[in-house]
């Protein structure tokens, strides 16, 4: 006899979930259309597996752990290979101190979320602070106040927050998201201890459950298609091979308020590669990044698939030009499209100064580039 319980139900609703998102997510519904298109999916839908599972399945906001959302093997919703990130549950009830240090990141934001309690994307963000908001000492470190009364400084209210997420941003000639052993100390706690965790029982089993069957499917199924989507942040552009004017974001949801952004999808044939030209603007940050179709980085581990300020070589009047192409050219600043014909490109610039010059694209034929590669060498 099967034993009735509401784990078992929350299973069974998970697999019926994950079901759903491979007949509909993963097919022609979503505009796939190559067996090539269904491997990416099912191997973002693995990688959305394993990130709920970390930071959904145990939810515990009166005592919160941060733990890194991305690796180089679990990559969602638009991660960055400049970028390491931490996220931990909280509860307006609650106040919090965290302690942390900047490792030699060239920003560092606190940003508190609302409505993800049921593991789902989060409606709006409700708040930021940056390193230059919030008091660093001389050796790096920092000490915030999340919740409680309201304080001049170092301090983020938690009105109907579920969610903290800590974002370090590094500049440096190797992306740093590669490097797993590459972990800033980073701690959060209540101010007021509270009662140890319930041990685990049938409803809160059941609700961790529900929680990654909802983190998956707002992730999925809860995402349309680029081009069926209603409201598109106006960073967002649809047109291939053209990207929109920079902008901020506002408090959508996953975003900074303190940085610009801008996307477009690439579109490239086999004999083609995507020439980017323009300036870095005066910004504490800036790098582009590919994503595949899903907002899930390329193999940042061992190809070159962004480049931030430090990886990139400037032309003689200090502008940039970013050569995409699918093998390497043999020029400077090439990105890897790991072969893939479509793709996102993807720009952030944190607290930008200034106006921000849009980047300019040119689909180009492969063979111009080497061509023009071997004249510089000879």
């Amino acid at each position: 006899m099967t034993i009735k319980t509401e784990s078992r139900s929350a299973l069974r609703e998970l697999i019926a979930t994950l079901e759903e998102v491979d007949q509909r997510w993963a097919g022609e519904e979503w505009n796939l259309a190559s067996p090539q298109d269904i491997v990416a999916a099912h191997r973002n839908l693995m990688h959305l597996l394993e990130g709920a599972l970390v930071g959904h399945f145990e939810f515990d906001p009166n005592h919160p752990d941060f733990r890194r959302i991305v690796t180089p093997s679990r990559k969602f919703t638009g991660d960055n290979a400049d970028a390491i990130y931490f996220d931990a549950a909280v509860s307006p009830e609650c106040e919090y101190r965290v302690q942390g240090e900047m490792a030699g990141a060239v920003y560092v934001s606190v940003t508190v979320e609302v409505g993800t309690e049921d593991g789902g994307m989060g409606t709006r963000t409700a708040g930021v602070l940056n390193n230059t908001e919030f008091d660093v000492s001389a050796d790096g470190r920092f000490e915030l106040k999340l919740g409680g009364e309201p304080a001049p400084r170092n301090w983020l209210g938690l009105e109907d927050a579920s969610r903290v997420t800590v974002r370090y941003y590094f500049e440096e000639e190797v992306s740093v998201a590669a490097d797993t052993s590459r972990v800033p100390a980073l701690h959060i706690e209540p101010v007021a201890p509270g009662a140890p965790t319930p041990a685990p029982s049938d409803a809160s089993v059941a609700s961790g459950i529900r929680r990654v069957a909802e983190f998956v499917r707002a992730r999925t199924l809860g995402m349309p298609p680029m081009a069926n989507a209603p409201d598109l942040p106006p960073f967002v552009g649809l047109t291939p091979n053209a990207f929109p004017p920079p902008v901020t974001p506002g408090d959508f949801a996953l975003a900074a308020f303190d940085a610009a952004y801008s996307m477009a999808p690439y579109y490239l044939g086999p004999d083609q590669a995507l020439v980017l030209t323009g300036r870095w603007p005066d910004c504490v940050f800036a790098n582009v990044c590919l994503w595949n179709r899903f907002q899930q980085s390329y193999d940042f581990a061992t190809r070159q698939i962004s480049l931030n300020r430090k990886q990139t070589t400037l032309e003689s009047d200090g502008s940039f030009r970013i050569v995409l192409a699918h093998s390497d050219p043999g020029v400077s600043n090439w990105i890897d499209t790991e072969g893939a014909p479509l793709g996102l490109v993807f720009w952030r610039f944190m607290l930008p100064e200034g106006e921000i010059e849009t980047p300019q694209a040119e689909v180009v034929a492969f063979a111009d580039i080497c061509l023009n590669a071997e004249h510089a060498s000879s």
